[in-house]
């Protein structure tokens, strides 16, 4: 019989637990903004992600600007996703309904599962900031291979709520689980 501070190995309560110690300790992380009008200049929602993601310890494996255009974005998608040191791709823009905004129809086809509760809660979470727009948002998250990948809105506040809220608090777990 085990005491509470040691549950049974097939208890629920200790399988989080248990998932979290396959974690790295360090992701290493691609970052690619989807734009046709932002430069390295005036990527904030870029600059943002760079800052959070090595604030926590995280590396970066490179950033890039990339047209607002499917086969651009494809292409860097799959080229980050064959580089074997990119545990992860998180992309900023073009999430949303306009009609340039195709990151979900580049990305989603390359996806081998999709990670729906990204998109729930980012969605739930910013109905709370932002109201009914909320559901406007395309944002995205699943794995190809070995690699998780995020598709988040342009602007820095939804960067912030994704990648705070949600991003953070489970990449390293997500990337453990990805390489079990």
């Amino acid at each position: 019989m085990s005491s509470p501070s040691h549950p049974e190995p097939d208890s629920p309560a200790s399988a989080p637990d248990q998932h979290r110690s396959y974690a790295p300790d360090s992701v290493c992380c691609q970052v690619l903004t989807v734009s046709d009008s932002r430069t390295p200049q005036d990527d904030r929602s870029g600059d943002l992600i760079q800052q959070l993601l090595s604030g926590a310890g995280h590396s970066i494996a490179g950033r890039a600007i990339v047209p607002d255009d499917p086969g651009a974005v494809s292409e860097r998608v799959l080229a980050a996703i064959a580089r074997p040191d990119v545990d992860a791709v998180l992309l900023t823009g073009g999430t949303g309904i306009a009609p340039r905004d195709s990151t979900v129809e580049a990305v989603e086809p390359l996806l081998d599962r999709r990670l729906d509760g990204f998109g729930e809660l980012f969605r739930a979470l910013s109905f709370q900031e932002i109201g009914a727009a909320a559901m406007l948002s395309r944002a995205l998250a699943g794995t190809a291979g070995r690699t998780a990948i995020f598709l988040m809105p342009g602007s820095t506040a939804a960067v912030r709520l994704a990648v705070e809220r949600l991003i953070l608090p489970e990449l390293a777990h997500l990337i453990g689980q990805l390489r079990r």
